[in-house]
């Protein structure tokens, strides 16, 4: 048995304050060394609070880990939210998400203010974070398509989002697209059985989940129609970090495209910062969604950090707590597990145009920039090599081939 939302495993202020730190302490070890992306982050939180403290059984830890799957946002944060809620209440979730999260926006932040103070216009190894970038993006394609790809009738939904993508770049494209290939899925996939699961044990009252959907909602659709009556660049920033936040399927990399098409055409971000940036996130612990915090932090210093880390994970923290009282009813649907298939698929279909543009474009000039990404290509999928190996092998080869 597990704790529920609502309970604490120690008795008053002292036991609630234990649980609370126990939570952040472990939780802030996690953010220092939880190397690989989302799903090797789930790894990590399955050893150290399943295995390790028994915080939840494996059946549980698995069904929280399909909610998250199912939601848009950061899946391995979600898990991590979701789990300090067992622990330690709501606020345990927001300890817990606080933990894993700081150390990499701390990183980031700090990167961020190094490249305001350098001349980086021709640095090799700011190219090589860019190559660097095309490698990870093309191996996240591949391991995704795999996965949430796997028959033609997906596949050809993947690809049609590509080119979808490819040729309609506007705000609303991406979302539009997903939407389109949910009603897919829904349609291809209606009479799919699905196999039962046990009902996920973590008690979040059903007010406190309509409140939270509410909030969720009210702030998608009510901060574009603020942004026209009010202009401060802050509102503006928080608006697209928080849609890109809730739009997102399919883990970090899937952001890629939508953080670009908000910073960088509005001048926010320039194309080379925002390359340069999404490389050093690979080569740091945490959630791939800290890249907000650096773009928020080359956009408006400090304060444009806190913008664009709290607007990204809002909907994160909202939409966990807000569909846990319905997931049990929902995964047993077909219709909803067809929509997914096909969201997945055009997730796929996205990411693979990203890989395209703009990261080809801007990264491969030349057939040693190719070569290097080969090389780079063939050490982290058959060689293993972690990512943050990659992207210091990747700035060692951009200053080389400066030379060459």
């Amino acid at each position: 048995m597990i704790a529920n939302s609502g309970e604490i495993p120690q008795n008053g202020k002292k036991g609630r304050l234990a649980s609370l730190l126990e939570v952040l302490a472990v939780s802030t070890r996690l953010g220092l060394t939880s190397f690989g992306g989302p799903i090797a982050h789930l790894g990590y939180f399955h050893g150290e609070y399943i295995r390790k403290r028994k915080w939840m059984d494996e059946r549980s830890y698995a069904d929280l880990t399909a909610l998250c799957q199912f939601l848009p946002g950061p899946a391995s944060s979600q898990v991590g939210i979701g789990i300090g809620i067992v622990r330690a209440g709501l606020l345990g979730g927001l300890v817990a998400w606080l933990g894993f999260t700081l150390p990499s926006v701390i990183a980031l932040v700090a990167f961020a203010y190094l490249m305001q103070g350098l001349d980086i216009g021709s640095a090799g190894w700011i190219h090589g974070l860019k190559i660097a970038a095309v490698v990870i993006v093309a191996h996240a394609v591949m391991g995704m398509g795999q996965k949430l790809a796997p028959d033609r009738e997906r596949m050809t939904v993947a690809v049609i989002a590509a080119i979808v993508t490819l040729s309609w770049q506007t705000t609303y494209s991406q979302v539009l697209t997903i939407l389109a290939a949910g009603a897919a899925g829904l349609w291809i996939y209606r009479r799919k059985l699905v196999d039962p699961s046990p009902a996920l044990p973590i008690a979040v009252s059903r007010l406190t989940a309509v409140v939270c959907l509410a909030l969720f909602a009210i702030l998608l659709i009510g901060l574009p129609l603020l942004r026209q009556w009010n202009e401060a660049q802050w509102l503006a920033m928080f608006d697209s970090f928080y849609r890109s936040g809730s739009l997102v399927f399919g883990g970090g990399h899937v952001m890629l495209p939508l953080l670009e098409r908000e910073v960088v055409p509005s001048g926010w971000v320039s194309q080379q910062d925002f390359l340069a940036g999404y490389g050093a996130t690979q080569a740091i612990p945490g959630p791939l969604f800290t890249f907000a915090g650096y773009l928020g932090a080359v956009a408006s210093g400090i304060s444009g950090a806190v913008v664009g880390i709290t607007a990204i994970f809002l909907p994160a923290f909202l939409l966990v707590v807000g569909a846990l009282p319905f997931w049990n009813a929902l995964k047993s649907s077909p219709r909803v597990q067809g929509a997914l298939m096909g969201i997945n698929a055009a997730v796929v279909g996205i990411l693979l145009a990203a890989l395209y543009d703009p990261l080809w474009t801007t990264a491969i000039l030349a057939p040693l920039d190719f070569a290097l990404a080969l090389l780079l290509f063939v050490m982290l999928v058959f060689w293993k090599l972690p990512p943050w190996a990659i992207v210091l092998a990747a700035a060692a080869g951009g200053v080389l081939l400066g030379y060459l």
